[in-house]
């Protein structure tokens, strides 16, 4: 645990403090992970906000499911996963047209160590709660400690290579790391700032609806309805509207959060125009379903917005902890079972590419064929304990695409004979006699996924194994995912442009046995750490984007995920009405997650 200081009024209170290292490091406006910030200290306003975007309106966005907290920082219940970035802010925020660069937000400026053992931030004395109280340096310091103790388990890691955070005076904090980390220092910038005095006499981590957030984000939470409806109407009086990072972004009055049983009743209310705006992750939906009246009438438009992020992974994971799975030949044989071409063209039309690489769509993704360069010597140490593909070279099944998918099936009955497994009577037993099965769990309302999981079911039955599909509602799946209790499941992990200290999240040692972690594959391997460690620690450009090559031929090489496809583009269906900026940012489909830089043109 962090050693937490806190100075008022000339007072310490708690641990000794530190000494200021003598590296030179001056205050700026921003900080990039490599290089300097794109945007010089005088800008006026993000690349991709329009600075005269009118106010008003509202945006009425649909989800799947329901929720039961307002508290998205810990592990306990659902909440709506917008909140995070609508109702709190951070002492830096994101540019999303630079791989990883942050400009100041409630900070005003930011001082780094350029050895990485700590940073500083000067906190804007303008910065406000909805309220109108001023955020502390006691509300930062009580919000670091709390997410890092008590919250989620996505601030644990990063809070445990926290040495000391402590006041230096009434604005200033500095934050010193254990081990240098050159990414700490943007992490640490982007944790959300709470309000202490709110949760005093209340428990952070229960999970219920009783604690409405007060923060100093642009949006304060106006109505709700459990599992039905959040109503987050802008802040007149928000503090930073007119900063650089502000300028232009967040001027619809009313961001409403519409939730349903499941995907059709969303889109129905979609097509009523009751939802306002409708994301499409369907290829062969969105050019076929998507010719209704309100589309043809020009009153929703369809917007396709390109972008340079990586793929991330999208697919069924298996779940290593299990027995089932333990063995790489069987994670193989299930890849080589699942005929992605066919369920491509079934579901897509097949135009989708398949994710091919946790990083695929970037320069970060792993190149074909055997590893070479620095890639090769970074994971030559690790030799011994790699699988098949990582040193050489590991590439998907392509099937012909017919339903039969003959060879794959072929391949996934050698690697699993190879494994000790044997048919008898038409039924696959595992290497102890017993008839090899699975259970697949789905959360309630993925039409999509029902359908992916249905065609490969029929697959499995070839191979004499005969899984059960177990779908429940969005909390009992929750609690089943938090808890490792499943066999196989669907998985979404988007990545960016910059990798870092959330690849432990992902796949780390650390959290494999974590309650509540998103290592849900139960990854625990020597070369992973090494590469995420040497990605932390890289001195150059190069070094860092072999450790991430190196990183993803380990990953896709064991076998974790059977991957799906992914976009390229966003497709986004809209009222005419709601509008964003011609400058699309490289990533480009963060327009369509979240509404900061939309405005409503009236009418």
């Amino acid at each position: 645990m962090a050693r937490v200081c806190f100075r008022r009024f000339g007072v310490w209170v708690g641990a000794a403090i530190v000494a200021v290292s003598t590296a030179h490091a001056e205050p700026q406006h921003g900080i990039a992970m490599y290089g300097e910030p794109a945007l010089p200290p005088d800008f006026v306003h993000l690349p991709y906000a329009n600075p005269d975007a009118p106010t008003g309106g509202r945006i009425v966005t649909g989800e799947v499911g329901g929720f039961d907290s307002l508290n998205p920082h810990i592990r306990l219940g659902s909440t709506p996963w917008q909140l995070r970035f609508l109702a709190y802010e951070s002492l830096l925020i994101r540019s999303w047209d630079e791989p990883f660069t942050l400009y100041g937000l409630l900070a005003e400026s930011v001082e780094v160590d350029p050895a990485g053992f700590w940073v500083e931030f000067t906190l804007n004395p303008a910065a406000r709660f909805s309220d109108n109280s001023p955020v502390t340096m006691e509300d930062v310091i009580w919000s670091y400690e709390t997410l890092g103790t008590e919250g989620h388990p996505r601030y644990l890691n990063a809070w445990q290579n926290v040495d000391t955070i402590e006041a230096l005076d009434e604005r200033r904090l500095r934050i010193t790391i254990k081990e240098a980390d050159r990414e700490m220092a943007l992490i640490m910038g982007l944790r959300p700032i709470l309000k202490k005095a709110q949760w005093d006499g209340q428990d952070f981590q229960a999970s219920g609806l009783d604690v409405i957030p007060i923060a100093s984000a642009p949006y304060v939470i106006d109505d709700f309805e459990a599992g039905r409806f959040v109503s987050l109407r802008r802040n007149p009086d928000y503090w930073g509207a007119d900063l650089p990072v502000r300028r232009g972004t967040n001027v619809i009055d009313e961001i409403r959060l519409e939730f349903f049983a499941d995907g059709n009743a969303m889109f129905e209310a979609f097509k009523a125009g009751i939802v306002t705006t409708m994301r499409e992750t369907n290829a062969a939906n969105w050019a076929q379903n998507y010719q209704f009246p309100r589309v043809q009438s020009g009153e929703v438009i369809l917007s396709e917005v390109p972008h340079q992020r990586p793929s991330g992974m999208n697919g069924l994971v298996m779940n290593t902890r299990r027995a089932a799975f333990a063995n790489w030949r069987v994670r193989e044989a299930m890849i080589q079972a699942f005929n992605f071409e066919y369920i491509n063209l079934t579901l897509n039309g097949g135009v989708e590419p398949r994710i091919t690489s946790y990083f695929s769509n970037s320069p970060l993704g792993m190149r074909d064929g055997a590893a070479t360069g620095r890639v090769a010597e970074f994971l030559a140490p690790f030799e011994a304990d790699l699988l098949q593909g990582a040193l050489e070279g590991y590439a998907l099944p392509q099937t012909d695409g017919t339903e039969a998918n003959r060879a794959g099936i072929r391949r996934a009955m050698a690697l699993l004979e190879e494994a000790g497994y044997r048919v008898e009577n038409g039924v696959m037993q595992t290497p102890e006699g017993a008839p090899f099965t699975f259970d697949i769990l789905l959360s309630q309302g993925s039409t999509e996924m029902q359908s992916i999981v249905n065609i490969y079911v029929e697959a499995l039955a070839r191979l004499g194994i005969v899984p059960t599909v177990t779908t429940v509602d969005s909390a009992q799946y929750r609690e089943r995912i938090d808890n490792f209790d499943f066999d196989m499941t669907d998985i979404t992990r988007g990545l960016s442009l910059s990798p870092g200290n959330e690849q432990r999240l992902y796949w780390g040692c650390d959290l494999a046995e974590t309650t509540g972690s998103r290592n849900l594959m139960g990854a625990c391997h020597p070369a992973i750490e090494a590469m995420i460690d040497q990605m932390l620690t890289s001195a150059s450009q190069e070094d860092y984007r072999a450790a991430v090559h190196a990183l993803d031929r380990v990953l896709m090489s064991e076998r974790y995920v059977i991957p799906f496809w992914y976009s390229p583009i966003s497709r986004l269906a809209h009222n005419a009405e709601l509008k964003f900026p011609d400058y699309i940012p490289i990533y480009g489909d963060w327009i369509g997650w979240q509404p900061d830089v939309w405005w409503v043109e009236p009418q």
